[in-house]
């Protein structure tokens, strides 16, 4: 069975909600997902990050970059970058801020080039943009128009059961969903090539 670890920090919920969509799109797809919390390094779950066919990271957007908790994770890594212990997995992102923008894309770039120093392969969202035109609305998946990776908005003084909005939870799921089926052709054809 396909294996995505979703290693994720959320300061204050929102992402973790996010994370759970994310899970819920790999499990959709027939898949085991892991979520795997970073935010104290002595209790992140290497062994599943190292198990996994695909690790998809969130992070809040905090400050235009991920959180700092994500960022020693980030740091902590470098032991399997020297072993080059991800290369060749599957990787993907998603973020989340209180603000419609917040440089959520700078956050995404930030996780992109991480997984590419790792030698793994990045996993785009693959959704047209939403709510771009007069027939939009805040309904639409993809609706902060991301390409890179899922893009989320929480109300700051909302609780994360209320926010962020279905679209945006609809849209993370889609990103587990695309990430697993994509792991599933990935697996395929390395298994293929060495037949």
């Amino acid at each position: 069975m396909i294996q995505v670890a979703i290693a994720y920090h959320s300061g204050f919920g929102h992402t973790e909600v996010l994370a759970q969509a994310v899970a819920a799109g790999v499990e959709q797809a027939g898949a085991a997902a892991r979520l795997v919390p970073v935010a104290e390094l002595a209790q992140v779950d290497w062994c599943t990050l190292k198990a996994a066919d695909a690790i998809i990271f969130g992070s809040p957007t905090y400050m235009g970059n991920v959180s700092g908790p994500f960022k020693c994770f980030m740091d902590a890594s470098v032991r399997i970058w020297g072993e080059q212990g991800w290369q060749d997995k599957l990787a993907a992102g998603f973020t989340n801020s209180a603000s419609q923008n917040g440089d959520k894309l700078n956050t995404l770039i930030a996780m992109a080039l991480f997984a590419a120093q790792h030698g793994m392969h990045w996993v785009s969202l693959g959704l047209l943009p939403g709510n771009n035109s007069s027939t939009g609305s805040d309904e639409d998946l993809n609706r902060l128009g991301s390409s890179l990776g899922a893009m989320a908005q929480s109300n700051a003084d909302q609780d994360p059961a209320l926010t962020p909005p279905q679209a945006d939870r609809c849209t993370a799921r889609r990103l587990g969903e695309r990430v697993a089926l994509a792991a599933g052709r990935w697996r395929r054809g390395v298994e293929q090539a060495t037949l």
